[in-house]
């Protein structure tokens, strides 16, 4: 206990002027400790007098006592311990008093505050107190500062003595233990285990994706959907590409992984990129587009229908006549019910409004077919509930005052069971009770913009409530799951008295429920039977045991890779087809190393064993076989340097890598030397080893053809009989010798000298060519080919690969992937060809976009500037990293491209309907009036109509029009952009001063899933709805058929959202249109384009 941190929980000490005695225990407990909210075990006072105290040893520690069956003692430092100032302060501390006699894994939660008092008058003392969790690796806590000595010593303000008086002072501690039901509380969940602790297991956050994480715990708590979405028959789908698969992985991996599990798949499986995964959607549209895409993959298979059975409720909207025998009601299916927080005490009063009856009478009555304007009673009823009963409570909504959505933190009260029989229509089903029990709470925690999602659940009715906070699952209280969600006021510290220290202030709480999940009593024992072996599939359990087994493998591997090395050998074969310097390619920075044959070794086995393992691989006898060590010479090629001596039995692989070749590299390079005759193994004394190339100039090729032993002495020509021969050339074939000496270094040999007069050593390589005279060498330059090894080598050391994907369009045989060798001295033009060549295209009618290092475009290559590609690939890439280019088919010379504007327009007619989609290239000068003059060239226009075109685009959220006025160049409108037209009708151009022209949507269901395109439509005064109906059919020329099912709903900007829908007898005229109000028609969307606005992105699940 030499040196201790600050441990502060409480504030500095004070000296506090009322007077409470020390030894009024209890008072001065309620004084001085905060009551924390929780349950006290055991409550102890210890006082222990200290005498003599400038004569005090450095640390003293004080008798035991007992609290809470844990031994306790006090730590005192009488002149400060040694983080604080010598002899200036008193340092107390809390201790467990034997931790290594205590159990294994124990634990105590205790509050205290330390006191020391003056021992003739208690009323004068110092305090500080705190609370900590006391585990084996800190079993002390207090106050390094506890208080400055001289003020101990010497008479405060307002006393008449000191607290320490003739060097006598009480030290006295007030310990409560408190009761910990969870295990956790004031825990730091360093190594906790969620599994042990909870036998569950948490996900990982992937960066704003925990309210996905919070649903799919409750999903998969949800026993009958796992066993469900189980059922789906996954076998031959692969995991990023298939929901149902990626889902059914992570419930696998949450019920058998004893560490957190990741989500990256399964986002990736929805078609989410980064960028999607990171908006926070609301976790309603996530649960319903998730069941969406389950229940389609559902069909047909065992599990059709489930979460039908699970999920879906049915609700009666009705109008009810008063005084004659009239009702108009429809039956919908729900998913979910959504209710109003706002203004409700609690669940029970929620569903009391949900279920509240309006009365129309009035100018409000109704008009009932047939009876005239009635007095009704408008409202809902349900008619069913599902077994599992999501409800949303509504915490966000649209505030007028400050046109802005906000959060609603009011308290709002939710039971652990409720009765919902009296919300249910007089026809349902009461065969069994309509109670329900909370199973699972979902809970935001932050505002608007933000925060963080969490839920709490009971997987059964044996099991206790469960917190899963991401990768992170805690037991957790009742109070945790009632009271802290309720949200409005802290309730806990309300109290306090406003002296205390450490209080917690009263504050509006931003943690609340905002879903609930309730399950019927009745059906608790089906939806969470008990899980059994054969709930899981086979088929999965086998793949991911196989997956688990390979990556405990790769993890040894990893866990023991310091244990080996890598030896790669070079074969005369692999010689033979490396194209480049030296014998292979290791670590060039624009082209792939060469694939060598590898061999994992382990560092200390004997280089005979090794030798041995080599022969056998390339099945030669070991006798038949040398190996040579390849070194990095001081010009940066690597070469064959000697070769490896056979009769040290000692010799290890390590050792020959540390004193052959370079410690620092992992690997061992090496040459594999066949002994042509095995008799005669030794090298000719006085010879040198010698690798060959073949520059071919016909096919501009460069080959090796392997290795010859010479005679330091002999003269250079004397390899060309040598080269005819192994080349089964004519024995007098003149050839020209170069020495591949390093990049950017290739010089012709001198046939007279001697290899050793040419300072050629083992490992050099010579190049050779077929000679030939200048008319011949001369017509190879005019087609465009190397005439020779140094321009040859030239391009090899500027080569780079290039990949070539199509920007827009799928790859398929029209639009290919492929890559191509350029160098980069080249320029755009040849580029341009040879994709041109490739492709089958013009290469004026190709367009090329370069590419971030994550794969996205970057900007289009300007033709004109005609760059190298050096510039092109430009700045240096990451070695080895192919560089991307994007390439686009066009129809139009890219020359006219850059000085003209390409755009699509697509044309709905006069009845709203995307008939056609017509391109255009326009000079960038050219006014958006110019665009619809060439447009109405290409389009049928109505006989008699107003000959009238309006361009426009849709708003990012797709209700409305945003129309040009015509005067705006084509060239200053942003791209991308998605251009409608339409016939503007006789009826909206003629519109007068007393009609309103409003703007109509397309949506399906949810006001967010808006489908085709926006129009505008003439609302006239005093016309009721079921007139206004009729010409909103002529509008968009929608079958009777069809447009029965059309419901018709008014948007209010400020209600945000919420649709109110309108009936037969409204006129929509007499409402009050805000700018933003519309129209929306809600039907199926059969355009198969559902468009989302770009401030609220719907959720799409693709796989």
């Amino acid at each position: 206990m030499d040196a201790l941190d600050e441990k502060t929980n409480g504030g500095p000490p004070m000296e506090v002027e009322e007077i409470v005695s020390v030894h009024d225990h209890e008072a001065f407990a309620a004084k001085h400790m905060p009551d924390l909210g929780h349950e006290v075990k055991d409550f102890t006072v210890f006082t222990w007098r200290l005498t003599n105290w400038k004569k005090l040893e450095k640390k003293l520690t004080s008798p035991e006592f007992e609290c809470g069956g844990h031994r306790w003692r006090i730590l005192l430092f009488p002149f400060g311990n040694s983080n604080a100032p010598p002899n200036d302060t008193v340092s107390v501390y809390l201790d467990y008093a034997d931790p290594k006699r205590a159990p294994e894994g124990w634990h105590a939660c205790a509050q205290f505050a330390l006191v020391i008092s003056n021992i003739h008058d208690p009323t004068i003392y110092t305090v500080s107190h705190a609370h900590h969790r006391f585990i084996a690796e800190e079993c002390d806590w207090g106050f390094t500062r506890f208080s400055e000595l001289r003020k101990l010593f010497s008479v405060q303000d307002g006393h008449t003595r000191p607290t320490i008086e003739d060097e006598s002072a009480d030290v006295s501690v007030f310990v409560r233990v408190l009761e910990d039901p969870t295990g956790v509380l004031w825990h730091n969940f360093v190594n906790y285990d969620s599994k042990k602790e909870t036998g569950y297991v948490g996900l990982k956050n992937q960066g704003a994706t925990c309210y996905m994480n919070s649903l799919l715990q409750s999903l998969f708590c949800t026993r009958y959907f796992r066993k469900a979405v189980y059922q789906i028959p996954t076998e031959d789908d692969h995991p990023t590409e298939s929901v149902p698969l990626a889902l059914q992985r992570v419930f696998y991996h949450l019920q058998t992984s004893d560490q957190p599990v990741g989500t990256t798949e399964l986002t990736k499986s929805f078609g989410w990129k980064s960028l999607d995964s990171f908006l926070q959607h609301d976790v309603q549209e996530f649960n319903r587009v998730l069941q969406d895409k389950l229940e389609s993959k559902m069909k047909g298979t065992k599990a059709e229908g489930a979460i039908q059975k699970l999920f879906v409720g049915k609700m009666k909207s009705y109008i009810k006549c008063v005084n004659v025998d009239f009702e108009s009601s429809r039956i919908e299916e729900f998913n979910d019910i959504q209710l109003n927080v706002k203004g409700m005490k609690n669940l029970y009063e929620s569903f009391k409004d949900y279920v509240a009856v309006e009365t129309l009478d009035g100018e409000n009555k109704y008009m009932a077919e047939g009876y005239g304007l009635q007095e009704a009673k408008k409202g809902i009823i349900f008619q069913s509930f599902p077994p599992v009963l999501h409800l949303q409570l509504k915490r966000f909504e649209y505030d007028i005052q400050r046109d802005a959505m906000v959060k609603i933190n009011d308290r709002h009260e939710f039971p652990f069971e409720i009765d919902l029989d009296e919300f249910l229509d007089e026809t349902a089903d009461r065969s069994q009770p309509w109670v329900y029990k909370l199973h699972g709470v979902l809970v935001h925690s932050g505002d608007l913009h933000g925060g963080h999602y969490f839920a709490l659940i009971k997987p059964d009715r044996e099991t206790r409530w469960l917190k899963f906070d991401d990768d992170r699952v805690t037991p957790v209280t009742d109070r945790e799951v009632l009271e802290e969600n309720y949200g409005g006021e802290m309730m806990t510290n309300g109290l306090v008295p406003p002296m205390q220290r450490n209080q917690v202030r009263t504050m509006k709480r931003f943690t609340n429920a905002y879903m609930l999940v309730y399950i019927r009593e009745c059906a608790i024992d089906e939806v969470l039977a008990p899980w059994k072996d054969e709930d899981t599939p086979a088929h999965l359990k086998r793949r991911l045991e196989e997956e688990r087994l390979q990556m405990e493998a790769k993890k040894r591997e990893r866990e023991e890779q310091h244990l080996y090395l890598t030896a790669k050998v070079i074969t005369d074969q692999t010689f033979a087809e490396h194209e480049g310097f030296d014998l292979a390619t290791f670590d060039e920075r624009n082209w792939p190393a060469t694939d060598l044959p590898s061999f994992r070794v382990l560092k200390n086995e004997p280089y005979s064993t090794f030798k041995a393992r080599v022969a056998q691989h390339f099945n030669y006898p070991e006798k038949q076989i040398r190996l040579w060590v390849l070194v990095n010479r001081q010009n940066k090629t690597v070469r064959p340097d000697t070769h490896i001596p056979e009769n040290e039995p000692q010799l290890t692989v390590e050792a020959i890598r540390n004193t052959m070749a370079v410690r620092q590299q992992n690997d061992l390079r090496l040459y594999l030397d066949i002994i042509a005759d095995p008799s005669h193994p030794e090298i000719p004394p006085g010879s040198i080893m010698v690798f060959l190339k073949h520059f071919d100039i016909a096919n501009q090729r460069l080959t090796g053809v392997g290795k010859v032993y010479v005679p330091r002495s002999s003269k250079v020509s004397d390899l060309i009989p040598i080269i005819n021969e192994r080349m089964r050339w004519s024995p007098d074939t003149p050839l020209k010798l170069y020495e591949e000496i390093k990049p950017g270094m290739i010089e012709l040999m001198k046939p007279k000298l001697t290899f050793t007069q040419s300072e050629i050593q083992d490992g050099d390589i010579i190049c050779f060519q077929v000679d030939m005279n200048e008319k011949e060498l001369h017509d190879y330059e005019v087609q465009g080919m190397y005439s020779n090894p140094v321009q040859y080598y030239d391009f090899l050391q500027n080569r780079v690969m290039i990949l070539f994907k199509p920007k827009f369009d799928e790859t398929d045989a029209e639009h290919p992937e492929f890559h191509l060798t350029l160098s980069k001295k080249q320029n755009y033009d040849v580029m341009s060809a040879k994709v041109g060549e490739r492709l089958n295209w013009d290469p004026i009618k190709l367009r090329f976009t370069t590419t971030h290092s994550n794969g996205t475009p970057k900007q289009v290559l300007k033709r004109s500037l005609n760059q190298s590609i050096q510039e092109i690939m430009s700045p240096a890439y990451v070695s080895p990293q192919t560089t991307v280019i994007l390439y686009e088919k066009l129809d139009v010379s890219i020359v006219e491209l850059e000085t003209k504007r390409s755009l699509k327009v697509i044309w709905t007619g006069i009845h709203n309907k995307e008939e056609s989609t017509h391109p255009f290239l326009l000079p960038k000068t050219n006014s958006v009036h110019d665009l619809a003059v060439e447009l109405s060239k290409q389009v049928k226009l109505t006989p008699g109509g107003t000959g009238k075109i309006r361009i426009f685009e849709v708003s990012k959220d797709g209700k409305t029009q945003k129309e040009f006025t015509g005067s705006e160049m084509i060239g200053n409108i942003p791209d991308p952009v998605e251009l409608y037209a339409e016939e503007i009708p006789r009826e909206e151009l003629e519109a007068d001063d007393a009609d309103k022209v409003i703007s109509v949507f397309h949506f399906s269901k949810e006001v967010s899933r808006t489908h085709g395109v926006p129009f505008r439509f003439v609302v006239k005064p005093g016309e009721k709805f079921s007139e206004t109906k009729k010409r909103l059919q002529a509008r968009i020329g929608v079958s009777d058929k069809d447009f029965a099912k059309y419901r018709f709903a008014l948007i209010q900007h400020a209600t945000f959202k919420q649709p109110s829908y309108i009936e037969d007898e409204d006129t929509i005229y007499d409402h009050k249109f805000a700018p933003e109000d519309v129209l929306g028609l809600d039907h199926v969307d059969k355009s198969g384009k559902t468009r989302t606005g770009a401030g609220e992105k719907a959720i799409v699940i693709r796989g």
